[in-house]
């Protein structure tokens, strides 16, 4: 599933086709795409729309409307592109957009979990979402306080978009890493120069996803070249580069994990 770095690739590379664009229509291939409103009032309702914005919420991406809002999530095999006015629909292409400067913005989802929400109440989406781990709000502080207010294990914790929003297995994994944290430490255990090692690792290991395009290691993820620093993730069985002890691969709250049992020893 793309993580905030490679929403963030995605909606920075739309961003200059599609902001001033009106949509014209909106092909909608799987109706179970849209989930709200229905698929035949989205259609409606999205026509005429022009394109004020293209940013980010955590792990959708949102375009700012000039009668509402769109969201995108992704989920496990989206994308999101942009085509040629010609160019035919493919097997799974779920939503297209004809817009009027000749483009096509295309939803395009193998798996079939991703989703679309066209809305004028932007909180009905993503307002169960935590803070965004690059903004002012996310402080070491505000971080070592809402650890001490919860009693779980790190890496489940964090991947919690309610907790902090944007954060997926591959950052989580590489944030604990650098700040030498086991995923499965106790949260209301950690002590506050270790929430601030933690706070500072999290917005290294996202700035630099970002400024590498993200990873590319599925068919979702197009151009990054973060999987070639990766500290641990996908590295079981590889030496540590902070200490040379095989990386190894263990189960938390569902999730492959990826550690240094040396630089991550649980205390």
């Amino acid at each position: 599933m793309p993580e905030l770095p490679e929403v963030e690739t995605i909606a920075r590379t739309l961003r200059p086709a599609l902001v001033g664009a009106e949509i014209r229509d909106a092909d909608v291939r799987w109706a179970r795409t849209v989930a709200h409103p229905s698929a035949r009032k989205f259609r409606e309702q999205i026509r005429g729309q022009k394109i004020l914005e293209v940013g980010r919420r955590a792990k959708f991406i949102h375009l700012t409307l000039s009668a509402g809002d769109l969201f995108v999530h992704l989920r496990m095999s989206g994308d999101l592109f942009i085509k040629g006015e010609n160019v035919p629909p493919e097997k799974h292409d779920r939503v297209r957009f004809s817009l009027s400067n000749g483009a096509i913005l295309i939803f395009n989802d193998t798996r079939k979990f991703g989703r679309v929400w066209l809305t004028v109440d932007p909180e009905s989406v993503i307002g169960k979402l935590g803070p965004e781990p690059l903004s002012d709000e996310f402080t070491s502080q505000w971080l070592y306080e809402n650890l001490q207010k919860r009693h779980r294990q790190l890496k489940p914790l964090l991947l919690d978009q309610s907790f902090l929003a944007g954060l997926g297995n591959i950052y989580t994994d590489e944030a604990l890493h650098a700040a030498r944290l086991h995923p499965q430490a106790a949260s209301d255990s950690v002590k506050r120069g270790q929430a601030e090692r933690l706070h500072e690792a999290i917005r290294a290991v996202l700035e630099e996803g970002i400024r590498r395009n993200g990873a590319s290691i599925d068919w979702v993820y197009r151009g990054g070249e973060f999987q070639n620093y990766f500290r641990v993730y996908d590295r079981a069985g590889q030496p540590c580069l902070v200490c040379g002890t095989k990386i190894a691969r263990l189960v938390v709250g569902q999730r492959g994990t990826h550690i240094c049992p040396k630089c991550q020893e649980k205390r």
